[in-house]
């Protein structure tokens, strides 16, 4: 599988990744959908220390364990846990961060973090205290890199000039173009690799997108009735591509994009999406096909 650099640094990431959001919390199952994806070719793998919790990261870790050193382990930091357990709060202190780091190199029994992620982003946090607390972590060798995630232009801009991150994590896809529109030049000026997530849009751009259709009255943009318009008509103009394909590639296509982030809930699954990242780039008059019937609109706030 193509590789590609994430932003300045060392790390070299498949183009398709791993979204472990999803991942069953039986660690047998789990473990088949990373064994998978590592075996075919998947070498950067995405958890947070939000997801389940905690125990995400701790079945990531323990499956990946024997691959270690030939795999990008990623995670993200911010969403604080209420004592509870029954919700979460936004922290992006940097007390915070450093005492969550140690957190997560335990549950994922690593020495270091190859990508540590700001799990979101706003105007209001201390920008400078946050930047300074993931600079701090590289320098001691805790993690590799680092990076943000948000689909906020105004975050986006903050973020990017005043810190020396390699990525920012965002929502991309044929159905959801916003970042275009000013997220994708901002990035690119600063170096900073784009890693996108949604790619399939909740299943929308998948081989079952009839079923995904049922329980969709809306997406983005799309009404109900543009959505029932505009995938067959996706689908009629590149017969000769899976729609899975074709979306993936739709990502693909735009080299600031270091990483697609695609989730999976069966080998299968992982399987298909390999297969379909895999297959020859769109050319030029595709892409511009797919520009000329889905919407290039931007965002309505955050500006």
């Amino acid at each position: 599988m193509e590789k590609r650099r994430i932003g300045s640094s060392a790390l070299e990431s498949s183009l398709l990744g791993l979204g472990c959001m999803s991942l069953s919390t039986e660690p047998k199952k789990a473990e088949e959908i990373l064994k998978t994806a590592y075996d075919n070719g998947i070498n950067y793998f995405d958890t947070a220390d939000l997801y389940d919790y905690g125990t995400n990261e701790e079945i990531v870790g323990k499956a990946l364990k024997s691959v270690r050193s030939e795999v990008l382990i990623a995670t993200k930091v911010g969403n604080r846990a209420k004592d509870d357990l029954s919700g979460w709060y936004w922290d992006p202190s940097k007390s915070y961060i450093k005492e969550q780091v140690k957190k997560s190199l335990q549950r994922l029994q690593i020495d270091y973090i190859d990508l540590y992620q700001l799990h979101g982003g706003t105007l209001d946090d201390p920008i400078d205290e946050t930047i300074e607390a993931f600079d701090d972590l590289k320098q001691e060798g805790l993690i590799r890199a680092y990076g943000f995630s948000s689909i906020r232009p105004n975050v986006i801009r903050e973020y990017a000039s005043r810190s020396s991150a390699d990525s920012n994590m965002m929502q991309y896809s044929l159905l959801d173009r916003r970042p275009e529109e000013q997220a994708f030049e901002v990035l690119k000026e600063n170096q900073v690799s784009i890693i996108t997530r949604g790619p399939l849009a909740k299943g929308l751009l998948s081989g079952n997108y009839q079923e995904k259709l049922s329980k969709h009255d809306e997406y983005v943009h799309y009404s109900k009735r543009e959505l029932d318009l505009l995938l067959p008509k996706i689908a009629e103009h590149f017969q000769h591509r899976t729609l899975t394909e074709t979306a993936l590639l739709f990502n693909a296509a735009h080299p600031e994009v270091s990483t697609i982030i695609a989730g999976a809930s069966s080998p299968e699954q992982v399987l298909e999406n390999i297969k379909a990242i895999n297959q020859s780039p769109l050319t030029r008059e595709e892409i511009e096909v797919l520009k000329s019937i889905t919407k290039a609109d931007g965002y309505t706030q955050h500006r």
